[in-house]
């Protein structure tokens, strides 16, 4: 009797026992991979954000070496290096290297020997040194771009370095080099360790000291004894870093240990690899939040299933309990055997609601705990969105810049080969002009990710009017340009649009807002019309300026197709365009209008009844506000 009695006891237990580490186990394993796949996607946005913007930096300095190995002060001295040449290349070396905001920045003869440099006034200067042994030097002597990073052999300081080749008249005569610091990027992102290595997988950046100068991977001892002749990491042991892959996931990611002790710290690595320059860039996420929230999960649901079962034990016993209380009192008192049936019936419906009851409070506690899921991932989708519509945004906007860079580039190497530097060296500051406001219209950008608090600023209208036409002066050369206002007798029909408005506009005339926002305004409409007028045997735009006491307003049509009534009531929402695919963003007049609005002031479109299309660009005077506030 007691063996089968302990045995029904035992099994019921044993089954719950098992049921409460499965249960534990499924939940722990659901949870920890939801975890991980959501830091795999956090650290894969986070690794795309870093990545782009170390890439943009490498390419705005690209070119930097190619204009130096241009100039006459640089093919002079690598013609003739006498003391006068050397002198003006060092002070022209000098001026480059800080508004360039690099590093260093020198120039090295054909046989390796550097003749001029940014830092001939310190103590360290690089003048004389050899560095034909350099990868960068052989590379750029070869015709190549020389792209390389290592430890400087007389600054002892880590950089990256950008080297051309110098020509003159058809012969390699030396190579100009720019070398950047990029320690700031290690600590760029400080959410999560993060570390970037060459393509022999060296860590040459990394936001956790103890990893700089290790390996991804042991090296071979070829390519270890090739990486010391060129001195490219100094006299570091590049040691392997102790890393243990423990499992692979989609998207490039693994789950590993790096460290010496058996139980590691786990990280989730995601990975993404560069072209030019070969680089590995590596987001080490910790992975102790993923699993202490899925130990936790684990254990709400253990006591969530021994709180279930006890209380159907509590159930159970009660009910017992009520059953022998009524047997007891029916043969004690048979006339309370009504009374007692009432109160079994009326403690079973007891039990069921407060069952009931149980169930609706464990709905209602899930429901809530997906609900918060359900905004977390809203509000991930909502700064992923906002990074996304940033990028495509500075796109769009970088775009008239670069077009006119290329413009003043080319005509600045045919003014080289003719001889006239005066004109060049005008081309040259037009394009360090457009570098700052290319680094300005960055900035400016965070209008569609955030609200900016305005600047109190005024611009002279005629200025913003010659800089905006300035850029566009090569779209602008085929095309008939009217100019009209009723602020000076004159008007103007010109064929270049530099002197355009200075005839109709008075200098004094100011508007309220940033000269640099109202001069992408001006750009992004007259930019639309030049568009608009492609393939036209007679384009012709129109500008005309109308002013009051209180605003100006500035009115842009020219003689095209016109625009689309269904196109209208889109046409200043943003990535709605009516370009072919590739030719634009659709995002210029969302922009545009978002300026305006916050100059306090506003852009209208429509159609002019001659056809063509019309924007009209209305500004608040600043003399006005002037006047309002004395």
């Amino acid at each position: 009797m007691i063996r089968p009695m302990k045995l029904r006891t035992l099994f019921p237990l044993a089954a719950f026992g098992l049921a409460l580490v499965v249960a534990c186990s499924v939940v722990w394993t659901v949870t920890r991979e939801r975890g991980v796949e959501a830091l795999r996607k956090g650290a894969a946005a986070r690794l795309e954000r870093n990545v782009g913007t170390l890439k943009s930096t490498l390419d705005r300095y690209e070119y930097l070496p190619y204009l130096l190995a241009l100039h006459p002060d640089v093919q002079n001295v690598l013609a003739s290096p006498d003391a006068e040449s050397v002198d003006r290349a060092n002070r022209y070396l000098e001026d480059v290297n800080a508004h360039a905001r690099a590093t260093v920045t020198y120039i090295v003869r054909a046989d390796g020997r550097c003749i001029a440099a940014s830092n001939w006034r310190t103590p360290s200067s690089f003048i004389g040194e050899d560095y034909r042994f350099r990868p960068y030097f052989v590379d750029a002597r070869n015709g190549g771009i020389g792209r390389f990073f290592g430890i400087g052999t007389i600054s002892r300081e880590p950089g990256y370095y950008i080297s051309q080749p110098v020509y003159r008249d058809h012969a390699l005569v030396g190579v100009a080099v720019v070398k950047l610091n990029l320690e700031w990027f290690q600590h760029a992102d400080e959410s999560e360790p993060m570390l970037v290595a060459d393509d022999h997988g060296v860590i040459f950046l990394s936001s956790n000291p103890a990893w700089k100068y290790r390996t991804l991977a042991p090296i071979p001892a070829a390519t270890l004894d090739a990486i010391r002749d060129v001195r490219q990491y100094a006299r570091e042991a590049l040691l392997p870093l102790p890393i243990n892959i423990a499992a692979r996931l989609a998207g490039d990611a693994q789950i590993v240990h790096i460290g010496e002790r058996p139980l590691a710290p786990a990280y989730l690595a995601t990975h993404r690899h560069l072209d030019a320059p070969a680089w590995q860039f590596v987001s080490v996420a910790p992975m102790a939040n993923v699993e202490r929230d899925a130990a936790n999960a684990a254990t709400i649901t253990a006591f969530g299933l021994i709180s279930a079962c006890l209380l159907l034990v509590y159930l159970r016993m009660r009910r017992i309990r009520t059953v022998e209380m009524a047997r007891s009192r029916a043969l004690l008192q048979q006339a309370y055997a009504q009374l007692n049936a009432r109160v079994e019936a009326r403690t079973a419906d007891l039990s069921a609601a407060n069952a009931q009851l149980t169930r609706e409070v464990a709905e209602r506690t899930r429901a809530e705990h997906e609900l918060r899921a359900t905004q977390n991932e809203l509000i991930q989708a909502s700064k992923l969105a906002a990074l996304g519509q940033m990028a495509a945004g500075i796109t769009h906007e970088l775009n008239q810049p670069l077009t006119a860079l290329r413009s003043f580039s080319d005509n600045t190497r045919v003014l080289l080969e003719r001889g006239r530097l005066d004109a060049a060296t005008e081309n040259l500051s037009a394009i360090a002009s457009l570098t700052e406001r290319m680094g300005r219209i960055t900035n400016q950008l965070k209008l569609f990710v955030g609200k900016a608090r305005p600047m109190m600023t005024d611009a002279s209208l005629q200025a913003v009017l010659r800089n905006a036409l300035a850029v566009l002066e090569v779209r602008l050369g085929g095309v008939r340009f009217e100019a009209t206002s009723d602020l000076a007798p004159a008007s103007a029909e010109i064929e270049r649009p530099a002197a355009s408005p200075l005839d109709c506009v008075p200098p004094e005339l100011r508007v309220h807002g940033e000269s640099l926002r109202l001069e992408q305004v001006v750009i992004n409409v007259v930019g639309n019309a030049l568009d608009a007028l492609a393939g036209r045997a007679d384009p012709r735009i129109a500008l005309d300026v109308r002013a009051d006491a209180a605003s100006v307003r500035l009115t842009i049509e020219d003689n095209g197709p016109g625009i689309d009534d269904d196109a209208l009531t889109h046409l200043f929402e943003p990535f709605f365009t009516t370009k072919e695919m590739g030719a634009g963003l659709g995002l210029g007049l969302a922009i545009s209008s978002s300026i305006l609005r916050e100059c306090g002031g506003a852009l209208d479109a429509g159609n002019v009844s001659t056809g063509g299309a019309r924007f009209a660009i209305t500004l608040r005077r600043s003399d006005f506000d002037k006047r309002m506030n004395s």
